[in-house]
């Protein structure tokens, strides 16, 4: 039996739960992400955003530029989760197998449920109707032989669109004279290597395929064969195990040039991705320092460590690369963990760390904990699990920058 792929993509999609739980939202350019006063980037924007050249990814000032009038809300990533899981449900009723890559966007191996395109069609309509019914929202879905066709597929008729691409010659014929950027791995720098040898459309790789390989080697390869339609990528769960690295990272509203105050958010971000670890079992063996100074260079520093489970041996390894590295203004400070494994040791709850414990890391991690109590006038105790949410992160990482100027 061929294989058949949905690919559901919903529809601006944090942009639209805002407009369903407020309908005076409705019509106007809404624009999710950071607001225009400070740093950050556009989440995701409306339809009616979009018409001014808005979109995902772009820096706020320029959004703002562009859409003056747009209103302007931070995400709240919490509701969009909880909306996420339900979506999930809709997608699990009628998949072998789901591979969700976002919150909103999933693929969905149908061929045994389908048996045929026509099934698969049923399928996509009805995933559309319970997801307009139940949810309120509209998502966009495409239905192919493979997962690159499918998502081609779910971008045709957006917004709440519907499209088939039944085979490789359909998919061939509707792309082939389509920029090189349609093919799913060509971002903008392998574009604009392909560019350079003057090669701008499907056609033209298609055209050259040896020119591709020699100059991209095995993404060339990789490449070559998408243009051509061959897809044979399976439909893969996602599981947490399989992550090769689990990180968090804040943005300041202002550089921050105190290298105390950063050890100290250090704290926080190790107690986020310890968190993130032990909700999935797991543990690592390195951790990695991400730096953004204020010229906007980037750098990443690394150490390997033999057991990165706990905050406190995060945080330790993280504080050890800072004191490393130049002493200039920083924009973005990250840490995350890496050469993941399962973790067999009992799972650790947060709140312990605030009642009575025989454990010396625990200790150690309270004192650290009580100390930027004292020194920023914070209040974890009861509630320290809200530092997990990332708007109460950097809520609480601006407020101590502030403070650490007083």
């Amino acid at each position: 039996m061929k294989r058949i792929i949905i690919h559901v993509d919903m529809d601006a999609f944090f942009a639209s739960v805002e407009v369903r739980d407020n309908p005076a939202l409705q019509g106007k350019p809404l624009i999710i992400g950071a607001l225009p006063n400070e740093r950050g980037v556009v989440s995701t924007c409306c339809y009616e955003a979009r018409k001014y050249g808005v979109h995902s990814a772009m820096n706020i000032k320029e959004a703002y530029r562009l859409c003056p009038e747009g209103i302007y809300m931070r995400p709240n990533i919490d509701k969009y989760r909880a909306i996420s899981r339900q979506l999930r449900e809709i997608w699990d009723s009628y998949s072998s197998a789901t591979e969700a890559i976002a919150l909103d966007e999933a693929y969905l191996d149908v061929t045994a449920r389908a048996g045929n395109l026509a099934g698969a069609r049923e399928i996509a309509q009805i995933i559309k109707q319970r997801t307009k019914d139940e949810l309120g929202l509209t998502c966009s879905v495409g239905v192919a032989y493979s997962k690159m066709a499918a998502k081609t597929a779910s971008e045709e008729k957006k917004p709440d669109g519907y499209f088939e691409i039944p085979t490789a010659q359909d998919f061939v014929n509707l792309i082939i004279d389509r920029n090189v950027r349609v093919i799913y791995t060509v971002g903008e720098r392998t574009a604009q290597k392909l560019y350079a040898v003057g090669i701008r459309t499907v056609r033209d790789i298609r055209k050259n395929n040896e020119i591709v390989v020699r100059l991209l080697g095995k993404q060339g390869q990789w490449i070559t064969q998408l243009a051509s339609g061959i897809d044979e990528r399976e439909v893969t769960p996602h599981r947490p195990q399989n992550a090769k690295s689990i990180s968090r990272e804040v943005t300041f509203q202002e550089d921050v040039c105190n290298f105390a105050l950063l050890r100290d958010i250090l704290i926080l971000l190790a107690l986020c991705v310890e968190h993130r670890m032990k909700r999935h079992q797991l543990r690592g063996n390195g951790v990695t320092l991400k730096l953004t100074f204020a010229d906007m260079r980037g750098i990443t520093r690394s150490r390997s460590a033999s057991d990165c489970t706990t905050a406190l041996s995060i945080y330790r390894e993280a504080v050890r690369l800072l004191d490393k590295v130049e002493k200039r203004p920083v924009r973005l400070i990250g840490v995350g963990v890496h050469n993941l494994s399962g973790e067999e040791k009992q799972q650790l709850v947060m709140k312990s760390l605030f009642s009575e414990t025989d454990g010396g890391e625990d200790e150690s991690m309270k004192d650290l904990l009580n100390d930027l109590q004292k020194r920023y006038g914070l209040d974890f105790a009861g509630h320290l699990e809200q530092i997990y949410r990332m708007d109460t992160l950097h809520k609480t990482v601006e407020y101590m920058r502030k403070r650490f100027r007083h």
